[in-house]
């Protein structure tokens, strides 16, 4: 739980510029999330908090509503404001995954993970993490540009980069050199020599603070023009109603949030499970990450889920139990509350740095695409399927493999998909009843498994109901 917190601090005041809002939120998301899910999860090697796919969707929707003003010289108090609305409208959005999660507890709509194959998940995730991977490059080089918003946002913001590559600054990006150089190494031996290290090397702490550090001593920011993090509060926040007037806004893209949390959250829950020979609920699983998003809220965190970084380290580190995350919590507690201020000099190249190499896992995921081709050539095309990939609120940038039609073409596309599906379900025989578990289409399936049900309920019905799913 130690470990998971350490990590959690960097991680948090990185994936909060994702999301748009200031660091300081993605330490309260490190934080109320986590003791809610210890009190209501099922999963115990789960650890919730900030995730750089859902940030990254709440950043898109954010920036829309909210944009950054451009001009130079806007007062304190106008940055103020607008990071206040920020924040509003991103724990409005925590605000409504809560509810539609809990809504979908109360009608007992869990069993709906079942039906979320492999491939259309990482589908998500690769795309997503495309963009996260485009996005931090202005930070990487010390570029103060807008976020673009609206279609093909990846190749808006290539554009608006390779304009601005003349006014590089060179101190950030020296820093994002060295902080590469050093957290690529540190994740590639943590990977390599798993079973062997007791518990993994906090490469992005040791870098923050290493980072804080420099930038303090030689004045960076003033010296180099180097964008820093500013003033941590300290302490709590004061429970307040989010913007709840801008829910009729952001309610379409925060329902494929709520879906793609609880996704990711189900699935690194059954995997886990699987694992070391436990079962969860997954019912139960929307009432914990409902509770976690909806009371979160109240306390200025955007939507938060499981975490794929966090999760793999509390699993290598030996935690057993959900009492994980309440020291896990503890040591975020203690940066909320006495730490914080110390961070005022943490370049924002640094977080960038720690945003990026964090999708190593993601990223390694396209190495399964040829042996997905080989196992099943219809779950390939739900991987790269274009409606899958694009992140809500930054329409047809690209799918899962990096480039594609966009929007425009996803309806007709997913359609066909669907029909391809259901047509090859519905003449498949029916399989007999009597196999209770849970288990893998393919005994060969790539890299893990594709949850599907394989009991008493006819094949046919499990293809409609995927069909209808990749038609949406």
């Amino acid at each position: 739980g130690l470990t998971v917190g350490i990590v959690h601090i960097p991680q948090g005041m990185a994936f909060a510029l994702l999301a748009s809002v200031a660091p300081v939120y993605g330490l309260y998301t490190s934080f109320f999330p986590v003791i809610l899910y210890m009190l209501f999860g099922t999963g115990r090697h789960v650890s919730t908090g900030t995730f750089a796919v859902v940030s990254l969707m709440t950043g898109s929707v954010v920036e829309q509503l909210v944009p950054w003003p451009l001009e130079p010289n806007a007062t304190s108090a106008v940055l103020a404001r607008v990071e206040e609305r920020r924040i509003g409208v991103a724990a409005a959005m925590a605000f409504l995954v809560g509810l539609l999660m809990l809504v979908m507890f109360v009608v007992q709509l869990g069993f709906l993970a079942t039906y979320l194959s492999e491939p259309i998940v990482k589908a998500f995730t690769n795309g997503a993490a495309l963009h996260v991977l485009v996005s931090q490059l202005p930070s990487l080089l010390g570029l103060a540009l807008p976020r673009p918003t609206g279609s093909f946002t990846i190749f808006k913001t290539l554009a608006s980069v390779a304009r601005a590559l003349p006014r590089t600054n060179v101190a950030e990006l020296l820093i994002s050199v060295l902080c590469l150089a050093l957290l690529v190494p540190i994740k590639e031996i943590n990977s390599r020599f798993r079973s062997k290290l007791r518990t993994p090397i906090p490469g992005e702490i040791v870098v923050v603070l290493a980072a804080t550090g420099v930038c303090f001593a030689s004045s960076l920011d003033t010296r180099y023009d180097v964008q820093i993090v500013g003033h941590l509060p300290a302490g709590f926040p004061q429970p307040q109603l989010p913007a709840l007037q801008s829910l009729p806004q952001v309610l379409g893209d925060t329902v494929a949030i709520a879906f793609v949390a609880y996704a990711v959250s189900v699935s690194l829950a059954m995997i886990y499970a699987e694992k070391h020979g436990y079962t969860i609920n997954p019912n139960q699983e929307l009432l914990a990450h409902g509770v976690s998003n909806l009371v979160s809220s109240l306390f200025t965190c955007f939507p938060s889920s499981a975490t794929l970084a966090t999760t793999n380290i509390l699993e290598s580190a030996g935690g057993h139990t959900q009492l994980a995350g309440f020291f896990s919590s503890a040591v975020v507690l203690m940066v909320l509350m006495w730490l914080g201020p110390l961070f005022r000099y943490l370049p924002k190249a640094v977080l960038a740095c720690i945003n990026v190499t964090s999708l190593r896992q993601m990223v390694l995921q396209f190495w399964d695409l040829p042996e997905l081709w080989r196992v099943s050539r219809i779950d390939f095309v739900s991987r790269c399927d274009p409606p899958n990939a694009p992140v809500p609120g930054q329409g047809g940038a690209g799918p899962g493999f990096g480039a594609g039609a966009g929007h425009a073409a996803a309806p007709g596309y997913g359609v066909c998909i669907a029909l391809q599906e259901l047509f090859r379900a519905c003449s498949t025989p029916l399989k007999s009843a009597g196999a209770e578990d849970w288990g893998p289409v393919r005994a060969n399936s790539p890299r893990g498994r594709v949850l599907r049900p394989m009991g008493h309920q006819p094949r046919w019905s499990h293809g409609v109901i995927r069909a209808v799913l990749l038609g949406y």
